[in-house]
């Protein structure tokens, strides 16, 4: 009952979010309060206070919903976290703003490895590399590479146990 009011908040802020990023225009430049927030979040990141850094860049999202920095630098945190799943919301909130931004691809790809989402990591990768075209790519490296690494064995499914040999021979 103590956190019902903080969770219905943070449940209301994620919907006025989304539903204000469809009805402000694209080309607007980002509030100046939210980039200073935001750059206070990542002080706090960078010191490894992650909470801190966390309630700075969501207020930084609330002063300026278009802040696709802060989506990216939230969905960091969420990963240093340990919480792939926010993570890939975030990037996804980030996508909405910039559907064409290789970060936030590659970040979500990660995440999604992180989940054991292989396949859908491999489709950003796709997409990173068609945006990237010839030329040379970190993010399409970065992500190759997590795939090629595969999930964290949290990830992985369990693998059936084989049955013990018999104790008499």
């Amino acid at each position: 009952m103590r956190f019902s009011p903080a969770a219905l908040a943070v449940v209301f802020a994620g919907l006025s979010i989304s539903t204000s990023l469809q009805g402000q225009g694209v080309g607007a430049p980002v509030d100046p309060r939210s980039m200073a927030l935001l750059a206070q979040g990542r002080a706090d990141a960078a010191a490894g206070n992650l909470q801190g850094a966390t309630d700075l860049i969501e207020t930084a999202l609330v002063v300026d919903p278009r802040n696709r920095a802060a989506f990216l630098e939230l969905a960091a945190v969420a990963e240093r976290q340990g919480l792939p799943g926010k993570a890939i919301r975030l990037y996804r909130e980030a996508l909405l703003i910039e559907p064409n931004d290789p970060a936030a691809l590659r970040g979500q790809g990660e995440a999604l490895v992180a989940k054991g989402a292989i396949g859908p990591a491999r489709e950003n990768l796709a997409k990173i590399k068609t945006l990237c075209g010839k030329k040379p790519c970190p993010d399409a490296v970065s992500l190759s590479a997590s795939i090629a690494k595969g999930p964290p064995p949290s990830a992985t499914p369990p693998a059936t146990v084989p049955e013990t040999a018999d104790a008499s021979k």
